[in-house]
């Protein structure tokens, strides 16, 4: 199928009225917390704040999405003062020791846990970019080097990050942080210029990555892009290195994907991009339910994981824009059909047109799991960013239509 430009022309609107109309003014409203700081997560279904504690990552995530409306849809205040509210919070309250930040604190900013995992440390850096864009502060754009510098430096020095098992029994390594490099180094590069950060540029991270991610993790023979593999990027063949995960991989895929078309739609990154979301996809929608499976299993056994049949809104996001930047990309029809397919499901399961925004689980069948509209995991990110990136892609799609 191709998409007419009505098609385009109600894509376009949905994603708009989408973002601007439901998403952001649910957030701005009730996410804000203008007594202590920062973005309050823990939301029911209309808003009403069930938990306090705050989740340092989407801090940073927050900051991003607002800073960016403000930088390419339209200069509002509200939306440049919601970026620094959150940019405050990281700053003030969220610095652990040695340069990490929290993974999670309480409302007032005192500190619940230290992860492992330095994810929190990269979304601090693609929001304070994106406010250092809109204001040209330099204390911002510095922080947002220094905590993409932290980030590399425990995710990719050796010794640095505790591994999850005893790496002389089973030595694995994981693709998310990679997926995370290419992600915050593009941003950084966007917003920033090709800042060179703990001795590589950002494009050259953005290879660093790429190249790992085709080396070891895709799996083309096997039709899969692997979660974990072993050291030398063999599959291990236990619970956790069979696990796939398609939502993750076709995000994957769309990060590949955008680097490509930034390369005057380099064939290389275009075909491994392709070839990650063809696999996944297979792997992952349920032709029997609609939607993407959260698991499954690299030879179709059992997962571990009991929630592996649930559809999580986050997957369908990024299914959306991958689809959609393919069909861009490549002009191939199956990939306007499976955007056809993922728009309609997730948002007649997933919007809630009565309080704005999207429930965030639903059971294999589309029933809604829980009415949450955000926890430490949901906030203002991947569906903002969805509604943004698939608005400006329809754009750039009816821009290139032959004039009547």
């Amino acid at each position: 199928m191709s998409y007419s430009s009505q098609r385009l022309h109600t894509l376009r609107d949905t994603y708009r009225r989408g973002l601007l109309e439901s998403t952001i003014p649910f957030w701005l409203k009730h996410g804000l917390d203008r007594e202590c700081g920062g973005l309050l997560s823990g939301l029911g279904e209309d808003g009403t704040v069930i938990d306090t504690d705050k989740a340092v990552w989407l801090q940073g995530r927050a900051a991003w999405t607002f800073a960016t409306l403000h930088n390419t849809v339209e200069p509002r205040p509200e939306w440049l003062a919601a970026a620094q509210h959150c940019l405050d919070f990281i700053r003030d309250r969220c610095r652990g020791p040695g340069g990490k930040l929290y993974f999670t604190v309480t409302r007032e900013g005192r500190p619940l846990r230290m992860r492992r995992y330095v994810y929190s440390e990269c979304f601090a850096a693609i929001g304070s970019a994106a406010h250092a864009k809109a204001t040209g502060d330099a204390r911002a754009a510095a922080e947002a080097a220094e905590y993409f510098g932290t980030y590399l430096h425990h995710s990719f020095t050796p010794g640095v990050m505790p591994p999850k098992t005893d790496p002389a029994t089973r030595p694995m390594q994981g693709v998310a942080p990679h997926m995370i490099a290419i992600a915050t180094a593009q941003e950084l590069r966007a917003l920033l210029g090709d800042l060179t950060v703990r001795g590589m540029t950002c494009t050259q991270w953005i290879d660093r990555s790429i190249a790992a991610i085709a080396r070891d993790f895709y799996k083309p023979e096997l039709g899969a892009l692997m979660e974990i593999v072993g050291a030398d990027g063999a599959v291990l063949d236990h619970f956790d290195g069979r696990t796939l995960n398609p939502g993750h991989a076709i995000e994957c895929a769309w990060f590949i994907l955008h680097e490509a078309k930034l390369r005057h739609r380099d064939p290389q990154l275009r075909k491994l991009g392709c070839g990650i979301l063809d696999c996944m996809w297979a792997r992952g929608w349920d032709p029997e339910h609609g939607g993407l499976l959260y698991f499954t299993d690299l030879h179709g056994r059992p997962v571990q994981e009991y929630w592996a049949e649930m559809k999580f809104w986050w997957p369908h996001n990024e299914a959306e824009i991958a689809t959609l930047l393919a069909w861009q990309l490549t002009g191939d029809a199956k990939y306007a059909a499976w955007h056809t397919l993922v728009h309609d499901w997730s948002h007649r399961v997933f919007a809630d047109p009565v309080h704005g925004e999207w429930f965030g689980y639903a059971q294999r069948d589309g029933r809604i799991a829980t009415r949450l509209k955000g926890n430490i995991w949901k906030g203002p990110f991947h569906l903002p960013r969805m509604q943004w990136y698939c608005g400006r892609l329809v754009d750039e799609l009816l821009a290139s239509q032959p004039k009547a």
